[in-house]
């Protein structure tokens, strides 16, 4: 624990992460929408100018074949909702396009889009089925047998293109998915190892700690406690430094108890209000206030917040002198605000250096995209004020 009275210290979080928003100001979700949406919609005008100028050709092309390339073109910009309606619909308009005007090959495209983006999404049997409806209805146009074959022979390979490029492009998403799920995955897995080792690591340093140190401090305290006990039996004077190491030593061991007790678990043992209360049983005049509905946080966001009330509590404790103490907690719509504050004899005018206490609270706040400041007050006392997000990202 350190002492941070008199220093000053601003952490904010580099590169926060901002959520996507949606509604009336477009966030990246809507706008990403709308671009599909733009991009279906060329799509189908596309096919159908392709097809209509192709029409324009023949000069026995009436209204209602304009009609029919019409629909079954602009059907192809609702592909995303209803594959197999847009699908059957573009099927029946173009079979009855090929079987009123009798065209070319190229009034196939609407069909054959819709056959790709029907396998695209897995409805291959469809894609099949409605190549073959159309080839039928195509075949039925041919005025000799040889341009019935040739005719029939490519537009069946630019069916079975379609089905098949709808395919591959259906199974090289699921592997992008897949992909990304495993590395999500195996970053779980690297977190999960890493928070292991730290909790092996501490408990190692805990056991290191208690074997070196605990066992020499009790002996120097058992020590002092001896010397004074037979100088005042003696009815001699104890001597002033006898009765330091006496206290220093008592205070060292209270102090390795508590630090073995932060390296064995890092989880809170309680909540802030909780210790408020230890703070008064304490001797230390502390009131809590809460602000807001209070809401249910994340659990880093909780601990922090635990960590953080119990840091400023604690070093006020221990520089503020008889000092006042108030800690308030301001739940918003999207933050929490966690503030510490003492009328001690913190003064501005002479900084201190942050101490181990005061890094650690900014490393957890930075580390969950909030801000830090703490500081001297003008008014005379300490302050640690700390904003944190009540959501963060994964």
């Amino acid at each position: 624990m350190s002492g941070i009275q008199g220093g000053t210290a601003v952490g904010t979080a580099s590169g926060a992460t901002t959520g996507a928003t949606t509604g009336a100001g477009g966030g990246p979700g809507t706008r990403a929408a709308a671009r599909e949406r733009l991009v279906d919609v060329v799509l189908a005008v596309l096919v159908g100018a392709l097809v209509g100028v192709t029409a324009a050709f023949d000069t026995d092309t009436a209204v209602v074949d304009y009609a029919l390339i019409a629909v079954a073109s602009a059907v192809l910009a609702l592909y995303r909702k209803a594959p197999r309606v847009v699908l059957a619909v573009a099927t029946a308009s173009g079979a009855a396009y090929v079987l009123h005007a009798h065209p070319g090959p190229p009034a196939a495209l609407p069909v054959i889009a819709a056959s790709h983006v029907s396998a695209r999404v897995g409805h291959r049997a469809w894609a099949a089925v409605a190549g073959g409806v159309f080839l039928v209805a195509y075949l039925a146009t041919g005025p000799t047998t040889r341009q019935i074959v040739e005719q029939a022979a490519l537009l069946m390979g630019w069916f079975l293109c379609a089905v098949v490029t709808g395919l591959a492009d259906r199974n090289w998403q699921a592997y992008l998915r897949q992909t990304e799920q495993r590395a999500l995955e195996a970053e779980r897995t690297r977190e999960e190892v890493a928070l292991r080792r730290a909790g092996e690591e501490r408990l190692r340093i805990a056991r290191e700690l208690h074997d070196s140190l605990t066992h020499s401090i009790s002996i120097v305290k058992l020590q002092a406690g001896v010397a004074v006990h037979l100088a005042r039996k003696r009815g001699e004077e104890v001597p002033e430094a006898l009765l330091a190491i006496q206290e220093a030593s008592g205070e060292a061991m209270r102090e390795l108890r508590a630090t073995l007790e932060v390296l064995r678990t890092d989880e809170p043992t309680g909540t802030p209000a909780l210790l408020v209360e230890r703070a008064r049983a304490a001797g230390l005049a502390v009131e809590l206030t809460l602000e807001g509905e209070e809401k249910p946080l994340a659990a880093t966001v909780d601990r922090a917040v635990y960590r953080i009330v119990q840091e400023a509590l604690t070093n006020a404790a221990r520089h503020a002198g008889p000092a006042k103490v108030g800690v308030r907690l301001a739940y918003g719509e999207e933050c929490v605000t966690v503030l510490v504050e003492d009328d001690g004899n913190a003064d501005p005018s002479r900084p201190v250096t942050p101490g181990i206490g005061l890094r650690g609270m900014h490393e957890r706040v930075t580390a969950l995209g909030g801000t830090l400041r703490a500081a001297p007050r003008a008014e005379g006392g300490f302050s640690v004020r700390a904003e944190l997000p009540l959501e963060v990202p994964a």
